[in-house]
């Protein structure tokens, strides 16, 4: 049976549209279909203009071929300035908002020939209230947060790929939840010009596949970076499963996928071992929130200070507790957390990736909130890269998988082993 177009992984559309064997405008369509189809039980889309979509994809057909994204349709988070589509940052308090230009990660793709489908649904201003998004995997239950549109949409086959941002956990988590793959780059990688701040030193812009593949391939535009499209790898990797602190908070299905992980890689030729946990780094995970608290606070001082009666109670709560700490304390937590990551990076002198659970368990009820970030939270304050790979599922069939995690500045390597490490993960 003939796969729908919605259907095709990115790398494949984008070569059959280089090659002019498919347009824009049927791609479009496919997604459009797809979006009318499930989107009443999914709720992915902040902004949807269907009409505007089209004439996007009608320009590039009647054009010359514009780069390695030529006429894919691209899921943007809704905290991503677009000069022709609303950004409401989740927020009522921008909900007549409209940006005069695009942000820096989405004119690069618009310059490699993406097309913007329209903006998905982030938290509100990408931190902890939910939006409407549920998991397509099963509708009662969330799909992560705060990239939720993104993820949601990229796994409900009605984009291609999408953008998103991690400043705890915002990528790998909803990767996780959604059975996606989520790729957090180093940390400063990718330019955040027309970018809504959350935290200035975590803020790390990144986006959802449907395999490692095709990551890279977004990934290398928005890095500029073409070795991200160059991900085969025949070495030995060696692998180094990380346990962690927070180990006890694991659910059963997470340390199952950790040990069946461990084993399989094993058996296909990864040295794979024990890394073992610095005693001094055991409270990394509070100096993230920490950290984030604070930065907060600042980049979001107007939201504080002149629109808090439209913000959640738990926002403003985390904005005002990040308002009371003290600069110095705070430039003492970020001297830590340096040190911490000095530490850290002796690790990769031993192992290319480091492997782990990306999140407790299995998505939460909708209603329980947009999950914990707290196996993402230490990579984020680091600003080391990382993938996250799913490959099982869980006692109530939703998808589970682990992360990789590499050095900074290694994100080609990180993906290379990744995707040796998807295959047999996958394959089983």
């Amino acid at each position: 049976m003939a796969i729908a177009l919605n259907q095709l992984g990115a790398l494949d559309a984008a070569r059959r549209l280089n090659r002019r064997e498919l347009t824009a405008v049927q791609m479009v369509r496919a997604c459009l279909a797809r979006i009318e189809q499930r989107e009443p039980q999914v709720q992915a889309w902040a902004t949807l203009d269907p009409a505007h979509a089209l004439a996007q994809a009608e320009a590039l057909d009647n054009g010359p071929v514009r780069g390695v994204l030529h006429g894919l349709p691209l899921g943007i988070k809704d905290i991503f300035d677009t000069h022709d589509l609303p950004t409401r940052y989740g927020s009522s308090v921008y909900s007549q908002h409209q940006p005069v230009a695009d942000a820096a990660a989405v004119a690069l793709c618009r310059e490699a020939g993406g097309l913007v489908l329209g903006k998905t649904v982030t938290t509100e201003l990408a931190a902890y209230q939910p939006g409407p998004t549920r998991n397509p995997r099963n509708v009662a239950y969330t799909p992560g947060g705060s990239s939720s549109g993104s993820a949601a949409a990229v796994a409900d086959e009605m984009c291609p790929l999408a953008l998103g941002t991690q400043t705890a956990g915002s990528i790998i988590r909803p990767a996780a939840y959604c059975g996606v793959v989520g790729f957090k780059p180093t940390a400063g990688r990718i330019a955040r010009g027309g970018l809504k701040s959350t935290a200035e030193s975590l803020d790390t812009i990144g986006g959802f596949a449907r395999s490692i593949d095709d990551i890279g391939l977004l990934a290398s535009v928005l890095m500029r970076d073409a070795r991200l499209r160059q991900l085969d790898y025949d070495g030995t990797p060696r692998i180094g499963m990380l346990r962690t602190f927070q180990w006890r908070l694991a659910q059963t299905e997470s340390r199952d996928a950790f040990e069946q992980a461990a084993l399989l890689l094993a058996r296909a030729g990864a040295d794979v071992q024990e890394a073992a946990l610095p005693a001094e780094d055991c409270a990394l995970v509070q100096l993230h929130a920490d950290v984030m608290a604070y930065e907060a606070a600042s980049a979001l001082t107007y939201e504080r200070t002149q629109a808090r009666k439209q913000l959640s109670t738990r926002l403003v709560a985390m904005l005002d507790a990040g308002a009371e700490i003290d600069t110095a304390a705070h430039q003492e937590r970020l001297a830590r957390a340096a040190r911490a990551r000095e530490r850290a990076l002796r690790w990769f002198d031993q192992f290319d990736v480091l492997l782990m659970p990306s999140t407790t368990g299995e998505a939460p009820f909708f209603e329980q909130g947009t999950g914990d970030p707290l196996f993402c939270r230490v990579w984020t304050l680091f600003g080391f890269p990382a993938v996250h790979l799913p490959f099982t599922t869980g006692p109530q069939g939703l998808p589970v998988g682990l992360q990789a995690v590499g050095a900074p500045g290694q994100d080609q390597r990180l993906l290379a082993v990744g995707r040796w490490m998807h295959r047999v993960l996958q394959e089983g």
